[in-house]
């Protein structure tokens, strides 16, 4: 066991390289599809309510996924289980990119998915073991690269994409980088803690399973159906009895596939509030605003894309920064801070009209991109850094399971 945690704490920033490029695709091509949504709708003949499936369907996948990632972590470790993840993943998107008509397309997306809901946590608990908590802050902000980053670049880049080629360039692109990920992380990857073959809790599987995907799918279909529609209001039923169910079930459990005692840990407990607020208001911000550009204001694509330019630059020079000032400062200053800027600009927002200059838009984003990247990071970080390290994969799940709920 020592002797793979050596190999790679020699060279962790290798290692960190091959594990953030994964999961900068796997979150990358999320946002790169849902300014392609229209074309596709046109291509394959589908409704609206149809094509929302690949948005859908590939959120219910990760939610039933990120709950178990904990148990998946320990039971095949984290070499195996990325090498499948970023299999499913670059396989997913292949099915994507040559999908002849919307069902295959689909198929392609849940493939695609099952490597997203895993790469997320197990990133994420990889480089909790790499870092010691002293040094966690520069490790949480390159992993902030990915988290923040792909989102924010992901319009601009398909917006460019779908107005000087095919969308189908969208997916054939990320094939091979992700192949390349594949071989490199074949090669360097190597167990940082090995697998332990402990049984899968079968009653708790299920409870979560029903749970997260029945809350989820009755949340997003909201959105287009109305809170009082009996689908959406049964399916939130289901999903909160079956959730508060499996909470007690864990709780109970000697040894729980999903441990609800981190929640013991106050830092924990307010850092996960304060990243479902931050999750919340990043996610409106990068899907509302090009909805209001487009459709409202008159912008093409590609235009309301490039507004968003400037924000993706500064989460992509400030996620590593604000890392290193966690390390030296902690996270009390950076979250004040941070979270002053996202309330005011955030506040801005609700003054736009229809005559508000490009320009304005414009930098109002970019501070509250600044914002942000001093808040997610760094108050994740401090979380995580309460824990004890045999709740670190729990932990991970716990946040990223939050996160894609309130996301």
């Amino acid at each position: 066991m020592a002797t793979g945690k050596e190999k790679n704490t020699k060279s962790p920033m290798t290692l960190l390289i091959v594990l953030m490029a994964g999961l900068f695709l796997a979150i990358l091509n999320q946002t790169l599809l849902n300014v392609a949504m229209p074309h596709l709708m046109t291509e394959f003949g589908v409704s609206a309510t149809t094509i929302q499936w690949l948005t859908t369907g590939y959120m219910l996948v990760n939610g039933v996924l990120i709950p178990l990632s904990a148990f998946l972590i320990t039971r095949f470790g984290q070499r195996s289980l990325f090498l499948v993840a970023m299999f499913c993943f670059t396989l997913g998107t292949l099915v994507c990119g040559i999908a002849p008509n919307f069902s295959v397309m689909l198929i392609g997306r849940l493939i695609q998915a099952v490597g997203g809901g895993i790469l997320q946590p197990l990133v994420m608990t990889t480089i909790l073991l790499i870092f010691p908590p002293e040094s966690r802050g520069k490790g949480m902000g390159i992993f902030g690269l990915a988290m923040m980053f792909a989102p924010a670049v992901g319009p601009t880049l398909s917006g460019w994409i779908i107005e000087h080629y095919t969308w189908r360039i969208m997916f054939y692109g990320l094939v091979p980088v992700g192949a390349i990920v594949i071989i490199v992380a074949f090669f360097i990857f190597k167990n940082l803690v090995e697998p332990q073959k402990i049984k899968l809790d079968t009653l708790g599987a299920i409870l979560s399973i029903v749970g997260f995907a029945s809350l989820l799918y009755g949340v997003s279909e909201a959105g287009s159906d109305g809170w009082t529609d009996p689908v959406v209001l049964s399916t939130v039923v289901i999903g909160v009895i079956a959730i508060v169910a499996f909470v007690i079930q864990q709780l109970r459990h000697d040894d729980p596939m999903l441990d609800f005692r981190v929640f013991k840990y106050d830092i924990f407990s307010l850092s996960s509030v304060i990243n479902i607020i931050i999750t919340v208001a990043l996610y409106t911000g990068m899907f509302l605003l090009p909805i209001y550009l487009q459709n409202l204001v008159g912008f093409t694509a590609l235009q309301s894309g490039l507004l968003l330019l400037p924000g993706a630059i500064v989460m992509l020079i400030m996620s590593p920064i604000s890392g290193i000032l966690f390390d030296k400062f902690g996270p009390r200053p950076l979250a004040i801070i941070g979270l002053l800027v996202t309330v005011v600009t955030t506040y801005q927002y609700t003054q736009l009209t229809i005559d508000t200059p490009y320009t304005h838009i414009m930098l109002i984003y970019s501070i509250r991109a600044f914002g942000m990247s001093l808040l997610m990071m760094p108050v994740m970080t401090a979380g995580m850094n309460q824990l004890p390290a045999r709740l670190n994969s729990h932990g991970t799940a716990m946040s990223n399971t939050l996160r894609q709920i309130s996301g």
